[in-house]
């Protein structure tokens, strides 16, 4: 598996309307991704974050194609710590590489923005996203009661952590 993360690029946006096109995928964006104009908005909005210092987002590649997220965002500095998310188109899901890419990212943020912790979060109800943050290093904190809500429903998730010195 050739995986590697990079920084979006405005000619990625033709991958991120199809993500945002696959179900249940809409809600891993800031902002409706529904027109090419709008996934180029996205990325726009991406740099911009990176340029201020509080969030990167990369583009997880396999074979040099993107066919994922991974980010480290509400980066802050008193405490160095960060929030990791990730998500896979679903032809590249089931393969491993969402786990790597969120091991990339954590070590970056280690190693390159000098965090000490990073957290992440799933709901309950998503047994493969848990997969990725146990295989990436996280470890279990916690269940957050009625955290999110998403089209009027309430979901419970489990907090993870990964610090430096794990």
């Amino acid at each position: 598996m050739d995986t590697l993360l990079r920084p979006w690029t405005p000619d990625d946006a033709p991958t991120i309307l199809a993500a945002a096109a696959e179900p249940g995928m809409s809600r891993q964006f800031t902002l409706p991704i529904d027109s090419l104009a709008a996934a180029e908005d996205w990325i726009a909005l991406l740099t911009a974050r990176r340029e201020d210092d509080v969030a990167y987002s990369f583009a997880v590649l396999d074979s040099g194609v993107p066919v994922g997220n991974v980010a480290v965002s509400s980066v802050e500095r008193r405490h160095l710590t960060g929030w990791i998310s990730y998500w896979t188109l679903e032809s590249a899901r089931g393969r491993g590489i969402a786990t790597q890419a969120c091991r990339a990212v954590s070590e970056f943020a280690f190693a390159e923005l000098e965090l000490f912790r990073l957290e992440l979060a799933h709901r309950l109800d998503n047994p493969a996203s848990c997969r990725v943050a146990t295989g990436a290093g996280f470890a279990v904190e916690g269940v957050e009661r009625a955290r999110l809500l998403y089209d009027g429903v309430r979901y419970d998730t489990e907090t993870h952590a990964r610090l430096a010195t794990d």
